[in-house]
């Protein structure tokens, strides 16, 4: 008996003919991605032609560059744009006043990132 490759998805696969939202210039989605989507679990066939979703990333790349908001996915308030909320706190090593994406809640040291970056290595060496 061969050891061949079985896709979990037995339908035949056909190129398929879909004109882009964007630039409403037709693409082939071709059986090769079509049996990929299958395979990763995506329902959805896709909607913009290669040349406009690679358009569309680098906008959205440059967008977050100078919008100043940390993203955090679709499922995000403000279609994933959300400020990164800071809140202050004491190092635990110098005493200085520093500012954290996270609430402090005093079980756990918070460090400045000057003490943080020099006890950080020592924290990756320790055993677990």
């Amino acid at each position: 008996m061969s050891a061949e490759y079985r896709s979990p998805f037995p339908l035949a696969f056909a190129d398929k003919q879909i004109a882009c939202r964007d630039c409403g210039n037709h693409f082939v989605f071709t059986a090769g991605e079509q049996e990929f989507y299958a395979n990763k679990g995506l329902m959805n066939e896709p909607t913009r032609c290669q040349s406009c979703r690679s358009a569309r990333r680098a906008t959205q790349s440059t967008l977050e560059q100078n919008d100043g908001y940390v993203r955090y996915g679709n499922f995000a308030s403000f279609g994933g744009k959300t400020p990164r909320q800071m809140h202050p706190a004491s190092c635990a090593d110098c005493g200085q006043m520093t500012e954290v994406p996270f609430v402090p809640r005093g079980e756990r040291p918070v460090y400045c990132s000057n003490c943080y970056s020099k006890i950080k290595p020592a924290r990756e060496e320790a055993p677990r």
